[in-house]
């Protein structure tokens, strides 16, 4: 089921039954992690903002397959759109959610601290940090017994990230703080935890890291490549999963072995 997905996994259907939100899901990581929770049995909602193509199609790859799905434009920003999502998704596949996978977030631009302004600053944490938080407080009133958030955060968050990339890094630092404190404020009726990628080849870096740095920090892990979208992905449905059930408040690093925490 769903050529994109690596089959090469553990528990095909280990989300059988479960409900599903993906936001940031029209595209890269955030899609590949659409098709593999759909492909581990969740009905799957995705919210994109932009990438209304990568999120459509997703849906009819997964429909096609026999799965349920739904597309929603948002911004994850705003309350607003973030409860239109949760109204629409429980409307469809039933007064619950089981899983939230937030994916929504981004660099925005790369800015020393010389060059940043504050509006600069605000938007990064509100994209990154504050709308992880928005959308979990929305969630969780529809949010069941034995139910997983996973969020995403970044080697940034540990190592400080690249050149003009402070607010980035502060703000993924943030998520991986967050990670670790909502663990032990939603336990153990609800398991938090975070992802930290490295090196993945996706629009991100395709925008903000130059070709040359792109070989130089692939060729110096210990895989000799950049991660895939479906890397991701597959920690991501574990995490979610039953499988992953005495793991909360971890931030989890997958970077092919460029950093070791």
């Amino acid at each position: 089921m769903f050529e994109t997905v690596d089959k090469h996994v553990v528990g095909t259907e280990i989300l059988s039954g479960k409900i599903a939100i993906v936001t940031g899901g029209g595209r890269d990581i955030g899609r590949a992690c659409a098709l593999r929770l759909a492909s581990a049995g969740a009905s799957v909602a995705i919210n994109y903002h932009s990438s209304s193509a990568g999120a459509d199609s997703a849906v009819e790859e997964i429909v096609s397959e026999g799965g349920r799905a739904l597309a929603r434009q948002g911004d994850m920003t705003s309350d607003g759109d973030v409860a239109a999502l949760i109204d629409e998704t429980v409307a469809t596949f039933g007064d619950r959610i089981d899983i939230l996978v937030h994916v929504t977030g981004g660099l925005l631009g790369r800015k020393t601290v010389r060059e940043m302004d504050i509006e600069h600053w605000d938007r990064v944490m509100d994209l990154n940090a504050t709308s992880f938080l928005r959308t979990i407080k929305a969630v969780l009133p529809h949010m069941t017994d034995g139910g997983s958030i996973v969020g995403l955060a970044s080697q940034a968050g540990r190592d400080g990230g690249g050149a003009g990339a402070v607010a980035y890094a502060a703000s993924k630092g943030a998520v991986m703080t967050m990670t670790r404190g909502l663990a032990k404020e939603l336990g153990p009726k609800i398991r938090v935890n975070s992802v930290c990628p490295g090196m993945i080849d996706t629009d991100f870096h395709n925008m903000f890291t130059k070709p040359e740095v792109r070989r130089h920090v692939a060729g110096a892990t210990p895989l000799k490549r950049e991660g895939r979208s479906e890397d991701v992905a597959n920690l991501v449905a574990y995490l979610a999963s039953g499988e992953a059930a005495f793991i909360t408040g971890a931030n989890i690093d997958i970077n092919g072995g460029a950093l070791f925490s």
